[in-house]
């Protein structure tokens, strides 16, 4: 991949890639990382997804030199980009059906915070920083950030982190449970590729709908019933896999299970 364009998107031996390579998110920057998104969801051949962005920094959000201009002659569009971009790239990472893991490289900031959030593995260096950033230049969240910051903390923890808008570092996210693995500054990216290889050789069907369970619990619109239903209902289709099948066969071998994704 090349840093000729701000976002990218390929996809190698069933792992799909999303890189961004600038951190302040300009709209062609945006429209890019949005058209590498939806290829990520709408493809039929990737088992993982993988969301990097730079050594310097994961994402900074907007990019203010651009949104300065913007308020300086047409004040009226500074925040469509909302409507017209952060949300419909939230709504694109929420599609992708198999599971993402965000390499976090550098500074992970305001709508780059709800972009990483939005994935479901996060492997940070250890240098990288987090923060909302919003109230800082007189705005609420937007992106989702609140809407996975109280996910993954609660109320009281999400309004400390939204109001303050104290930035912290890779540690204190592992141990807020914001950040899966915190790994030396030199292996982010390679740390994050393996973890997205091993996903991608794993039971795609059995991980999708682990996702699909997770995401029924965390929403709140399903009770305890109705959430064992859709248990009873995923357990079903997976139990006619070519993947669970072979790997009770493995099990009662004594022998290590391979997974085709079938």
């Amino acid at each position: 991949m090349s840093e000729d364009k701000a976002a990218e998107f390929g996809e190698v031996d069933g792992v799909a890639t999303i890189r961004l390579n600038r951190p302040g998110l300009t709209r062609g920057a945006k429209e890019e990382l949005l058209a590498a998104v939806r290829k990520a969801a709408e493809s039929t051949t990737a088992r993982a997804v993988l969301f990097l962005g730079s050594d310097k920094a994961f994402c900074l959000g907007q990019d203010l030199a651009e949104h300065a201009q913007i308020l300086s002659e047409t004040p009226d569009q500074a925040l469509t980009t909302v409507r017209e971009h952060y949300n419909r790239i939230v709504l694109g990472l929420e599609e992708i059906q198999v599971p993402v893991v965000v390499g976090i490289g550098g500074a992970c900031v305001g709508a780059g915070m709800g972009f990483a959030l939005a994935g479901d593995v996060r492997v940070a260096a250890r240098k990288a920083k987090f923060g909302t950033a919003f109230t800082g230049i007189g705005l609420a969240s937007d992106s989702g950030l609140a809407y996975r910051l109280v996910s993954s903390l609660g109320q009281a923890r999400a309004m400390e982190l939204m109001l303050l808008g104290t930035v912290f570092g890779a540690e204190r996210a592992r141990e807020l449970g914001l950040v899966t693995e915190v790994v030396d500054d030199q292996d982010w990216e390679t740390r994050a590729r393996e973890v997205a290889v091993q996903l991608a050789s794993g039971p795609t069907a059995a991980f999708v709908a682990a996702k699909r369970e997770v995401r029924s619990a965390a929403g709140g619109e399903m009770d305890l019933p109705e959430l064992l239903e859709e248990e009873a209902e995923l357990q079903n289709q997976l139990g006619v896999t070519a993947d669970h099948v072979g790997a009770v066969k493995a099990f009662l071998n004594k022998q290590k299970p391979t997974f085709t994704g079938q």
